[in-house]
């Protein structure tokens, strides 16, 4: 009974830990569980840190973060196709085939997409064929630093964040203890 009661104390920590830390709404399609290593949305938000001055309103990368958003909103798969690197896409279609999905934007607008929102891209820092910009709305209501790399001559949306890769290891190490 009291390695019950002890397990029940320590999962009810885990949780309000967990919700303190917050984060994008959880998504009600069950079968995107599996996509939590590749999925924006489906990873918790960085938590707040002080906030950088607006250095550039990202000219080149902001037209890719808003044709990325566009594609998903109208679930256009030949658009969200050419926004994202061919990397993502083979993440992405990796989680897609466990879940049983067949539809690319579909699967990503389930948990990407929060009708009525809207993406400001800031901060873009371009140095060969990869970039950095940071991206706020729809799932992240922080400034949060998103990767790009060039592809076949345009830039592209990789899904990788700095952020977001430390906020996963902290919640991986915090796991372990």
């Amino acid at each position: 009974m009291r390695e019950h009661f002890l397990l029940l104390t320590f999962l009810s920590s885990l949780i309000l830990v967990s919700a303190s830390c917050g984060g994008p709404s959880p998504s009600n399609n069950a079968g995107n569980a599996n996509n939590a290593n590749t999925n924006m949305a489906a990873i918790p938000s960085p938590s707040k840190k002080p906030e950088a001055e607006t250095v550039n309103n990202a000219p080149t990368l902001g037209p890719v973060v808003q044709k990325y958003y566009d594609a998903l909103k109208n679930k256009d798969n030949a658009a969200l196709r050419d926004a994202l690197t061919k990397d993502f896409i083979g993440r992405i279609e990796k989680d897609m085939k466990e879940a049983g999905q067949k539809d690319l934007a579909a699967y990503m607008a389930s948990t990407d997409y929060r009708p009525g929102s809207t993406l400001e891209v800031r901060n873009e820092k371009l140095e060969g064929d990869k970039a950095v910009a940071e991206i706020r709305g729809a799932a992240y209501k922080n400034w949060t630093p998103f990767e790009f790399a060039k592809e076949d001559g345009k830039w592209k949306f990789t899904g990788g964040s700095s952020d977001i890769d430390a906020v996963k290891s902290q919640s991986n190490s915090n796991a372990a203890r």
